[in-house]
């Protein structure tokens, strides 16, 4: 347990909160290096002093860009970030930092530096991040350079945090690589957990993401700012294909979107000696960090995630607050089963009418990257400061359910000095779990312990397969890629479907058994 030697004004606090979506034209588009930018000036607005607050900070730190992910296949991009964004401020911050990927960072980065602010190791923070995919590709299609996605200038950055592999290389040849291709294992598993079939769970997913869409159409900065029907998100039509089973294309997370944002953190102390109005400030009460095991086929299971339990019940502890006495919730959304796991190890009802997110979603709002919860971090501050005292809880989740954060926040400062718990102290306890055995090389009789269907735009592609053989040792396989195969594993349920699975070459193929279904 770390100590707070601090005194009471010490205590970390937000106080300045900017974002920003640009929808302009190919020709007038922002660059990533721009919308930081400009979402730190809007934040540095929104605290009071404007951009002289800008002078005063000692650290910048920028949020990873999707080109720079391992997923990313040759993008453009830029040696340094944090020093572009310093340059186009006319900053120079002591530490000029940059993240590996993760849809967690920015609530972890919040948590670990509103502790170095607590230990006196710095004093103001300037987080930002941004996507600009869509406008990028926008100017490719108009037979515009991309000059401004993409500089080899300067030394490259110091790093806060380390890029790890999502997968191994034997889960990578299966198709386990692409967050669109593995959510749909997590969403088929939660069916079979919650007893329902394909046809009732699929409309559950459509009443479950049809509030979001709802918030997102009220949302100015929403990138899809449409109110959709839970059929219309949920069944499958000419607009709205599967991307992989039981997924629709609306139940998927957008990256391709042109959005920033930014916030900026500080000591109460600093705060009122920089002349920060008191209704500006933020306060995190409570927070937690933890992984789940890393590698998917060392998982548990495919429905639960006992790092967001473990998180959920420190930081609440640390706030002093039970679930039903926070009033805001954004539960991370890139797909439906993210915001089910969350919900299910949180306690929160999937109805529950406090509603489930106050920025829109990730495939409404819009997903940018590793830079959301930045954006659904600004939006609970709006949120509570417009109701002083009350409270709100986010979450943040990276990779395959696999990295994760959480704060919780309120206007109202916390009654005894801030104390964090050391992630460190508790991640092992959070992996402590028995895992099956597992084989790269299977063969014989087995069963299917979850699946998915993965589709293109002229139809099911790919069978992708967990199982199980008669001993309980879980395998990683493709199906036959025939149409009735394909066809067949979309209409039937194939949970606990029967079959053999073979492995040549170092790929395994599960040949699904109709006849005992």
């Amino acid at each position: 347990m770390s100590e707070n030697p601090q005194n009471q004004t010490d205590i970390p606090v937000l106080i300045g909160a900017g974002q920003l979506t640009d929808r302009r034209a190919p020709e007038e588009v922002a660059t990533p290096i721009e919308l930081m930018a400009e979402a730190l000036r809007k934040a540095a607005e929104d605290a009071g002093p404007g951009e002289s607050l800008l002078q005063a900070a000692d650290v910048l730190l920028a949020m990873g860009l999707t080109a720079d992910s391992p997923e990313a296949q040759g993008l453009p991009s830029y040696v340094n970030v944090p020093a572009l964004v310093a340059g186009a401020l006319n900053i120079s911050p002591a530490s000029q930092l940059y993240t590996a990927t993760g849809g967690n960072t920015p609530q972890m980065m919040v948590n670990r530096y509103a502790q170095q602010i607590v230990e006196g190791q710095c004093e103001l923070v300037l987080f930002t991040g941004a996507e600009a995919l869509a406008g990028m590709i926008g100017r490719l299609k108009a037979g515009l350079d991309i000059d401004g996605w993409q500089s080899q200038e300067g030394e490259p950055p110091e790093m806060v945090t380390t890029e790890r592999l999502p997968a191994t290389p034997h889960e990578a040849a299966h198709g386990i690589l692409l967050p669109a291709s593995v959510y749909p294992l997590f969403e088929n598993a939660l069916r079979g957990k919650y007893g329902e079939d394909i046809d009732t769970h699929q409309r559950r997913m459509g009443e479950l993401f049809h509030p979001l869409t709802r918030v997102a159409s009220e949302n100015p900065l929403a990138w899809f700012p449409v109110e959709r029907s839970a059929e219309e998100l949920s069944q499958v039509s000419e607009s709205n294909r599967y991307v992989g089973f039981p997924y629709t294309k609306y139940l998927n997370s957008i990256i391709q979107v042109n959005m920033g944002a930014a916030i900026i953190m500080t000591s109460q102390r600093k705060a009122r000696e920089l002349g920060i109005p008191e209704d500006r400030m933020v306060y995190l009460h409570g927070c937690g960090d933890a992984n789940d095991r890393w590698y998917l086929h060392e998982r548990e299971n495919y429905c639960s995630s006992p790092a967001i339990r473990t998180i959920g019940r420190k930081a609440l502890e640390m706030a002093g607050k039970t679930i039903d006495e926070i009033d805001y919730f954004d539960i991370y959304s890139c797909f439906p089963s993210a915001v089910q796991i969350a919900c299910d190890e949180l306690g929160i009802d999937h109805r529950d009418p406090r509603g489930l997110t106050v920025t829109g979603g990730l495939p409404y709002f819009g997903g940018p990257g590793n830079n959301y919860a930045t954006h659904a971090i600004a939006t609970m501050m709006d949120r509570l400061r417009a109701k002083p005292g009350s409270f709100g809880l986010l979450n943040a989740n990276g990779w395959f359910i696999t990295k994760h954060s959480l704060g919780i926040y309120s206007t109202e400062p916390p009654s005894g000095p801030w104390c964090r718990e050391d992630p460190a102290d508790y991640q092992d306890e959070v992996v402590d779990q028995q895992v099956p055995a597992f084989a790269e090389t299977p063969e014989g009789p087995s069963t299917i312990e979850t699946y998915t269907v993965l589709h293109g735009r002229k139809g099911p592609e790919r069978g992708l397969v967990i199982g199980r053989l008669a001993d309980g040792t879980r395998f990683i396989a493709n199906t036959p890629d025939d149409a009735e195969t394909l066809q067949s594993m979309v209409v039937k349920d194939m949970l606990g479907a029967h079959g053999d699975v073979s492995s040549r070459e170092g790929i395994n193929t599960f040949t699904p058994d109709f006849t005992r279904l």
